[in-house]
């Protein structure tokens, strides 16, 4: 047979672009060659080795050396992304039928832990900042708010930072929400290089969350992938979090991903620290450059919104005056060799690691500048990209098993969703089963779609049908 992936690969190996994108590694080498292991080290629980869903060797010193580096009471090796982690942390910090107060805009696999865990939530929207065009974090006073409303919740779960970079309050999240005596569980996917310096914002585990979640992938040099569930506080049962671990988790656990996760943590623990400190330095030399160039503007918070406690500047996001993000996107690529992670309406989103070096920087600026000269001026609307708030009119779960039907997009307003919506990235669903289908909601979908960006969950060759109940 054909090899249409292999082919891919290779000739995705062989364009030797400069990558702003995940995974964090940049395909690059840290501490081994891993050309020289793979495939030796794919193995499994042979003499010698330890099982990672029960460890007692190997692994279990491995964990217990990363927990260190990170400053947590335990952290777990996960091998089915952050979203196994997600629905690991979920099991073990509240039962079927329990409240959590959950964040709106949070990753998909929140929901579909909700699901899977036939959680019900009340959520917590976002802010948006409407002169950047950004969304932005959570005031605490809104989750003790909430709180008082909800007394019988049984956890909270948040997401900082965000995509763009954006930090909430998290330490003032943390006295709010043990102040009540809940649980309080923070995806923080985007920040796993936050521990690591005190020049980046303060990561959850050091603010004191109970238990957190890393994308090692994302931000530090580990594969796709691989992910750690980390635990901060003696609020979680680690008993039942291992007994959830194992529900979670394949029984046939890759030793490569582990390995890859250790050596993440390794590096970080090492050399790792004073690189990260030495290119969030550079960061923002690169920043002050491209803000020097007619028409670029690079995004490092609003001093006057409360809702931007901080920003990770590891995350550059940018835009050129009169250029959509999307276009902006596609010419990096397509003309300069320069790989972006995601584009909106108005910002490209360049994502850096440890592992981009000055050379990456020095090209991005130089494209950038260029694309400002050359490129010419578009009006661009006016508009907000400020996500609509969605109508629950059934339980999550409920409406995820009902029975269903597949109707064309513009007769579904009014009905509910059995579907979610998600542009991706950043895999952040703008209506989730069991929510009405409002015009509010149709339009934004459709201004979405006419700007390029791309949006999974709709059904049909034209992504013009959409799964309701009936």
């Amino acid at each position: 047979m054909k090899t249409p992936v292999l082919n891919a690969l290779i000739n995705l190996m062989e364009e030797d672009h400069i990558s702003f994108h995940f995974p964090g590694h940049k395909n690059k080498n840290t501490l081994i060659e891993w050309g020289k292991y793979i495939p030796y080290i794919d193995t499994t629980e042979t003499e010698g080795m330890d099982n990672l869903l029960e460890p007692r060797g190997i692994i279990k010193e491995s964990q217990e050396l990363a927990a260190k580096a990170f400053g947590a009471k335990a952290t777990y090796y996960a091998v089915n992304g952050s979203t196994g982690s997600n629905y690991i942390a979920m099991a073990t910090i509240a039962k079927p039928g329990d409240k959590v107060l959950v964040q709106r805009n949070s990753h998909k696999s929140m929901y579909n832990g909700m699901i899977l865990n036939r959680l019900n939530p009340i959520y917590l929207y976002p802010n948006y900042n409407e002169k950047y065009h950004v969304l932005t974090g959570l005031y605490p006073e809104d989750i003790e708010q909430a709180i008082l409303e909800n007394p019988d919740i049984k956890a909270v779960i948040i997401t900082t930072p965000n995509y763009y970079g954006v930090c909430s309050d998290i330490e003032e999240i943390v006295r709010v929400v043990h102040k009540y005596d809940k649980i309080l569980m923070v995806d923080e996917a985007h920040g796993a290089h936050m521990v690591f310096s005190d020049k980046a914002p303060i990561s959850a585990i050091q603010a004191g969350a109970d238990i957190v979640i890393h994308s090692t992938h994302k931000t530090l040099p580990s594969f796709t992938q691989t992910s750690m569930i980390h635990v901060g506080t003696d609020r979680i049962d680690l008993n039942k979090l291992r007994d959830r671990y194992t529900l979670f988790t394949t029984t046939s656990p890759s030793y490569l991903f582990t390995l890859s996760n250790e050596i993440a943590a390794a590096y970080m623990d090492g050399e790792g620290r004073e690189k990260l400190s030495q290119n969030i330095e550079l960061i923002d030399k690169v920043i002050k450059r491209l803000n020097e160039i007619d028409r670029v503007f690079v995004f490092t918070g609003d001093k006057d919104d409360p809702t931007i406690h901080d920003k990770d500047n590891t995350k550059l996001l940018f835009r050129i005056d009169g250029i959509k993000g999307s276009k902006v996107k596609r010419i990096l690529r397509e003309k300069y060799n320069i790989r972006l992670e995601m584009s909106d309406y108005y910002y490209g989103l360049a994502l850096t690691t440890v592992m981009n070096d000055e050379d990456d920087f020095e090209k991005l600026i130089l494209a950038v500048e260029d694309i400002a000269k050359k490129e010419p001026y578009e009006e661009l609307n006016k508009i907000s990209i400020k996500m609509p708030t969605p109508i629950m009119k059934m339980k999550i779960y409920d409406s995820y098993y009902a029975k269903k039907e597949v109707v064309n997009l513009k007769d579904s307003i009014g009905r509910i969703s059995a579907a979610s919506v998600i542009p991706y990235p950043p895999g952040i669903p703008l209506i989730v089963p069991g929510e009405e289908i409002t015009q509010e909601l149709y339009d934004h979908i459709m201004f979405i779609m006419e700007n390029g960006l791309e949006i999974v969950g709709l059904m049909g060759y034209n992504k013009d049908q959409i799964v309701v109940i009936e």
